[in-house]
């Protein structure tokens, strides 16, 4: 391969590489923080990738909200979900957002990729407790690149 070709190649990969997303966006909230949500979501740059799970008791409370593009909105009713598995009971509160962004972490966290994560956590204290403890704990998630209400004392600054 001719040294012209090999420095177009190069060159090609680094301007692809400069188009990816440096960083990653994960967002819960549920019926009770949907006023945060909405504020947090206008602060996200347009070019902004990641996802927005929004737990809600009934299929009647979802609504429109405003994301960039290329984040993925998934709204949570409650009310088609079971609880634990093997329970009976239906979903509890924070139940539903907490399997859900856990399950994406496991997914799409992965420290080779290069990409930072950042963490926005609007609801209640237990899904977010839980998420927080599986993110850090388990995934090895900094701290610092999690926000959670202060008001819930779960990460120290």
């Amino acid at each position: 391969m001719s040294s012209t070709v090999q420095t177009t190649a190069v060159a090609r990969a680094a301007r692809r590489a400069s188009r990816r997303p440096q960083v990653q966006y994960l967002i819960t909230a549920d019926e009770h923080s949907l006023v945060e949500l909405e504020a947090a979501l206008t602060t996200l740059p347009l070019c902004a990738v990641g996802r927005v799970f929004i737990e809600v008791p009934e299929d009647c409370d979802v609504s429109m909200v405003s994301a960039p593009p290329r984040m993925t909105v998934t709204w949570l009713p409650r009310a088609h979900r079971s609880g634990a598995p093997g329970s009976g009971r239906r979903c509890a509160q924070g139940e539903a957002v907490s399997r859900a962004a856990v399950a994406w972490a496991n997914e799409m966290l992965c420290a080779e990729s290069g990409m930072r994560t950042e963490v926005t956590l609007l609801g209640g204290y237990l899904g977010t407790a839980d998420i927080v403890e599986h993110l850090t704990e388990r995934l090895g998630v900094d701290a610092a690149s999690i926000y959670a209400p202060e008001r819930y004392g779960l990460l120290s600054r």
